[in-house]
């Protein structure tokens, strides 16, 4: 049976240290450019250096998100970049864009390359396609559910990793755009939005009301429960998961280090008994502290839609 890595979000240098200290595998950061992330604190070149000697040391490794959409403006410095972080000694870089994709492969040709969510892999054609283009790893979309990505994993090359987000903020459309918020919130960023109170109702769940967000940054809307799979440990790694991905940009450290903790126990919990792992309240007791919104298996056991 293969090992399932633990993979964490780290947005500066001591955030990194205290998730991999606390279980992380590996961990997945911003650059000072190229990433989508714009909550990311992102890391100077001195403090990756620093950063992946610490990894490497623990055993774990770091990769690099270099996940934008590229404008033509943006291939300008691209290259160098890339080298640089080949030179420090990255483990992988995260990409969403095929023209990117040639640009990684052309530049640094021995740099792993995973395939960002944001490219919406959904099934197994597509996910043979991009291996074949050169990608080691798919972060899968959302939206599968494990039958789904096991038949991916049976049908795709074992050299291939499959990764997926186990924990954290549910993003629910493919492209991860929330368009609608267009339609509702001040277009104008700057001015601060006045919050509303506002619910929405789905037609199949009656009686349970979904709150609408607002902030500064916007309006989000079907945001009021957050995936959580620690339950689900076994029927993750029994459909082929290598990665197991925790979503924590928008959250603090403390977040982050918990939830890390929490399906650390979890995980090497499964491994020294695999067929009579049993799962632990006390897991689950310890992330709700840590979170105001209730939990879901998102689409991992079925379409949410079809159990009202």
């Amino acid at each position: 049976m293969h090992n399932v890595e633990l993979l964490a979000p780290a947005r500066d240098l001591e955030e990194l240290k205290i998730n991999i200290d606390n279980g992380a595998d590996a961990v997945y950061i911003g650059g000072e450019v190229f990433g989508m992330v714009s909550q990311n604190k992102d890391f100077s070149k001195e403090q990756m250096v620093e950063g992946i000697d610490f990894a490497h040391k623990k055993g774990s490794k770091v990769y690099v998100a270099v996940n934008i959409i590229p404008h033509n403006e943006d291939f300008i410095a691209v290259e160098n970049y890339l080298k640089q972080l080949e030179e420090i000694g990255v483990d992988a870089v995260l990409i969403s864009d095929p023209g990117m994709l040639n640009i990684v492969k052309n530049t640094i040709p021995k740099m792993e390359i995973h395939l960002s969510d944001q490219a919406n892999t959904t099934n197994y054609v597509t996910a043979k396609f991009w291996h074949e283009q050169g990608i080691k790893r798919i972060v899968a979309s959302r939206e599968l559910s494990c039958e789904e990505i096991a038949q991916i994993r049976a049908k795709t090359p074992l050299e291939m990793d499959i990764e997926v987000f186990v924990h954290g903020t549910m993003t629910l459309s493919y492209s991860g755009r929330r368009l609608i918020s267009n339609y509702i919130t001040d277009q104008n960023l700057d001015k601060k939005i006045n919050k509303k109170s506002y619910n929405l109702v789905e037609e199949k769940r009656p009686g349970e009301y979904f709150p609408v967000y607002e902030d500064e940054r916007g309006t989000f809307l079907f945001n009021s429960q957050d995936l959580c799979m620690i339950e689900y440990i076994p029927q993750l790694i029994k459909a082929g998961i290598k990665s197991f991905k925790i979503e924590g940009k928008m959250k603090d450290s403390k977040y982050v280090e918990q939830v890390v903790k929490a399906y650390r126990a979890a995980i090497d919990e499964f491994y020294k008994n695999p067929q009579g792992w049993e799962f632990n309240p006390m897991w689950l007791g310890e992330l709700k502290k840590i979170s105001d919104r209730q939990f879901t298996a998102g689409f991992y056991l079925g379409n949410p839609c079809d159990k009202k």
